[in-house]
């Protein structure tokens, strides 16, 4: 299966761009032989537009949906991409993931919302997600929930073997994609697709650094600081030795009580 990732500007509040760069990234990813391509957080209407987010978010099945599953099945590849979700009185930042036929596959409301922004917009989900996309296991987090070791674990406890993360990461943050997502492959021996933002919205600057890693912890594709597409095919996952994956989950012992000593 090929993945692709997606790093780019946000649309920065404007929905009918945001559709138009949708559009052709995924006829280019259709074109390399991509299976699903992955955008970054919030990305209807842009990460950074908390003054639009309850004014355009729209419900599940809406015409966000309905046109973003239209996308997919016209190119032939799937997508999954984040955005601003209503549902009655409470707002959500989500993620749907839909098939290269236009069917969603899975729909996530992030657990760990970062920062005052977010908590002031946005209502946390409660749920984990799972399913299959081209025969492997498949989980949705976004964000900041990647890097709870905690998070990580229950979906590979749920048998999740790749991580799809749409994300917004500001710069000065590089150590989330240098050092804590290939901790949180290894440690969990689950491949993690992590599509980030380049440039600016408003005043927030993003730092890029889109990765794709390996359950031993090893890059398989990575950007740098500017609008890229990242093309992988990931049947080399399989050929990974054994003695390179951790054993943590396996091997790992609880207390068996607590000894305070003087």
């Amino acid at each position: 299966m090929k993945l692709a990732l997606y790093q780019g500007p946000s649309p920065a509040g404007d929905p009918d761009a945001a559709f138009a760069v949708i559009e052709g990234k995924l006829r280019a990813s259709a074109a390399s032989g991509a299976d699903m391509v992955v955008f970054p957080e919030l990305f209807l209407p842009g990460y950074n537009q908390p003054q639009l987010h309850a004014s355009l978010a729209q419900p599940q099945g809406g015409p966000w949906e309905v046109q973003l599953a239209s996308l997919a099945k016209s190119a032939n590849c799937g997508l999954t991409i984040g955005w601003a979700e209503r549902d009655d009185d409470h707002l959500y930042n989500s993620a749907s993931a839909f098939n290269a036929q236009g069917q969603r596959l899975a729909h996530y409301r992030k657990l760990q919302l970062y920062g005052e922004m977010e908590r002031s917009v946005f209502t946390p989900g409660c749920d984990y997600v799972l399913f299959e996309l081209g025969g492997i296991q498949t989980g949705l987090l976004i964000c900041y929930d990647v890097e709870f070791a905690q998070h990580c674990r229950a979906m590979k406890e749920r048998g999740a073997e790749l991580l799809l993360v749409p994300t917004a990461n500001p710069a000065g943050f590089e150590h989330v994609p240098d050092v804590l997502l290939p901790a949180r492959a290894l440690e969990t021996n689950i491949t993690i697709a992590y599509a980030n933002y380049c440039g600016r919205d408003e005043e927030l600057s993003f730092g890029g650094r889109s990765l794709l890693v390996g359950p031993d912890g090893v890059e398989l594709a990575r950007a740098g600081h500017s609008e890229a597409l990242l093309i992988t095919d990931l049947n080399g996952n399989s050929d990974i030795d054994p003695l390179r994956t951790s054993a943590q989950l396996k091997d790992f012992r609880e207390a068996s009580g607590t000894h305070d000593q003087l």
